[in-house]
């Protein structure tokens, strides 16, 4: 599988820390060019030979501009994403407009500079969104989260019928708890945590080369008849 990622060229939303910035170092460290997207230009990583920053945000309708400008690559994961801890009364309409914006249509408008840069140029790549095990069971205080992500998965299914036709496949990873910097300190409370861990077959959290792993494997052609799908990384989380 190592092979398939010399040479080729891949954007990254959210490369700037936890998923995003793993997905992108191990993509660099295979051979592959990583653009790296970020909305703050002070935290993305410096550019090298395999590895471009692109400002942009996600959220913004107007980013199509910038990420249809890198030119044609071989894959892309919509990893960019926001979450707003609210309870359902004290839902916002930031915390509301933000999550939709930038975890759900986010998404959708960048994958739309792709895919068209994929059709004119006749690559058959791949697409790989991150969504979340919240976005089929809820948990309290992530109303617009759980709506974003359950948005993610139907956007992953009618994107796979549209590109499938055209050779590009759209999967989606769904982890549960992820062991990133933020994760760690999110969710530190046992009291909070423990209701989720105890369900948890293997017993820990991901860590972000879990959802790696997996990603990596949608975006090579050991994954070229899957299409449409969202695997859990959540250690038997949906199962129990």
């Amino acid at each position: 599988m190592e092979e398939f990622f010399k040479g080729k060229k891949f954007i990254v939303t959210g490369a700037n820390a936890g998923i995003g910035e793993t997905i992108t170092k191990r993509l660099v460290s295979l051979g592959a060019h990583v653009f790296a997207v970020g909305r703050d230009a002070k935290k993305l990583p410096p550019a090298t030979p395999n590895l471009t920053p692109v400002c942009a945000d996600v959220g913004e309708w107007d980013s199509y501009d910038i990420i249809k400008k890198l030119g044609p690559v071989h894959g892309l994961v919509n990893n960019a994403g926001v979450a707003y801890i609210e309870s359902f009364f004290d839902m916002t309409q930031e915390g509301w407009d933000k999550t939709l914006n930038i975890n759900a249509r986010g998404i959708v408008r960048i994958s739309q500079a792709v895919a068209q840069n994929m059709k004119d140029a006749g690559i058959k790549g791949s697409i790989v969104n991150v969504s979340s095990t919240i976005s089929e069971r809820a948990i309290p205080d992530h109303t617009s989260y759980c709506a974003s992500k359950g948005a993610v998965n139907q956007v992953t299914r009618v994107m796979s019928i549209e590109l499938g036709p055209l050779g590009i496949r759209t999967n989606n990873v769904n982890p549960t708890v992820v062991m990133t910097k933020m994760g760690a300190k999110a969710w530190s409370d046992p009291v909070k945590s423990n209701p989720i861990l105890s369900r948890i077959p293997i017993g820990r959290f991901a860590e972000c080369d879990d959802v790696a792993n997996v990603t990596l494997f949608l975006l090579s052609d050991y994954s070229t008849y899957v299409n449409g799908v969202s695997i859990p990384v959540d250690g038997g989380f949906l199962a129990s």
